[in-house]
């Protein structure tokens, strides 16, 4: 049930939706939110209600003070330790699948963005060693297409991802993750035996937005994926972008989806519009509109993995640290797949001046239920 007010709130404000705009600022909003934190550190989970009362807060004062209860629920439940992972693009461009944001389609090639095939086993181990070397623990080797699972040149390429896996394995000393779309359930069961311990398959939107966002397949194919994965002994890295005209309720039950599902790992890209797709007009999303999703998602999903991904450095700016401030232990370093990221120099020194320690977080037990 939604949470209840502290007692000399509720005299003076009632708990409705509204209340937040009209009455629940300042102080009152401060005590709320240390009272909601509390709860949620103890074990609690919120529920949509609550979660769509927090969606609005819209002064800045207000988000700030959002952020700083859910950056107590990360210290409690997360520690300072800040999950880094690196990935690669193994295979880019003319992909099969329609995805409005992506540069790499072939139904609306973003400019300048790269067309190659797979990568040599070579090439793709020195991508790894580089990553391991900028400080990262986990390589994601990232292929376009729909997926193996389909058969056909993908199929065939499957085969020597896996032998490049064992191959990471083998030199250097940093995981191997792999994202290449959809698999079935034999798949799933080589790409663990292989050595893999973690695959991204990200939801990217809500079930009733997604269709804004891809029709050449399902949300629900997705969900399948990530099912079948995790049956197989493998952990979900599986997020969402925001800023993609999705409105606060389609984020909320993003989150929600993902607790669901129990997702070990929750990448968060916040849109970076490439030219030439069919989002590529929209605008990028306001840093502290960022901050408050983020925290958000951490009230949520207290004890998740929940890492800053894409789009950070171009959406933040010179609010990056926020974003570390608000709930989130984890995040990508170096480049990502058709834009650049900053130097993972700036990174650690990011972190240090925050008194995080770059490393690898602990995967824990599922989200409590909702009381």
């Amino acid at each position: 049930m939604v949470q209840a007010l502290p007692s000399s709130v509720r005299s003076a404000t009632p708990w409705q939706p509204s209340a937040v705009s009209e009455g629940l600022t300042g102080a009152v909003l401060g005590q709320w939110l240390d009272q909601l934190a509390d709860r949620v550190i103890a074990g609690e989970a919120i529920d949509r209600a609550t979660a769509l009362i927090l969606t609005q807060l819209d002064d800045q004062a207000d988000i700030l003070a959002l952020c700083a209860a859910a950056d107590r629920v990360r210290q409690a439940r997360c520690g300072n330790v800040v999950d880094l992972c690196s990935i690669g693009n193994v295979k880019s461009g003319s992909c099969s699948e329609n995805c409005s944001f992506c540069a790499q389609s072939a139904h609306h090639p973003g400019q300048d963005s790269p067309i190659y095939g797979l990568r040599t086993p070579e090439e793709i181990l020195a991508q790894a060693k580089a990553a391991e070397a900028a400080g990262a623990k986990r390589f994601c080797l990232v292929s376009q297409g729909r997926g193996p699972k389909y058969g056909g040149r993908q199929e065939s390429e499957f085969e020597q991802i896996l032998e490049t896996v064992r191959q990471i394995i083998a030199e250097t000393n940093i995981k191997p993750c792999c994202a290449l779309g959809e698999v079935n359930a034999d798949q799933a069961q080589a790409l663990k035996e292989a050595g893999v311990t973690r695959y991204n398959h990200n939801l990217e939107a809500s079930e009733a937005f997604f269709p804004n966002v891809a029709t050449t397949h399902s949300w629900q194919d997705r969900v399948a994926t990530i099912k079948t994965l995790k049956a197989a002994g493998i952990q979900a890295c599986t997020g969402g972008i925001l800023g993609m005209g999705e409105t606060w309720a389609d984020r909320v039950d993003l989150a929600l989806a993902l607790r669901d599902l129990e997702v070990e790992s929750i990448p968060l890209n916040l849109l970076n519009p490439r030219a030439g797709t069919p989002m590529g007009d929209r605008p990028k999303l306001d840093p502290y509109e960022a901050a408050k999703a983020i925290a958000i998602f951490r009230m949520i999903l207290p004890d998740r993995i929940l890492r800053y991904a894409g789009g950070r450095e171009v959406v933040m700016g010179e609010l990056q640290a926020l974003g570390l401030k608000a709930g989130l232990n984890a995040m990508l370093i170096g480049h990502y797949l058709t834009t650049m990221g900053q130097p993972p120099e700036k990174d650690h020194e990011m972190l240090a001046e925050l008194g995080l320690v770059g490393g690898e977080a602990p995967v824990v037990g599922a989200t409590a239920a909702t009381i």
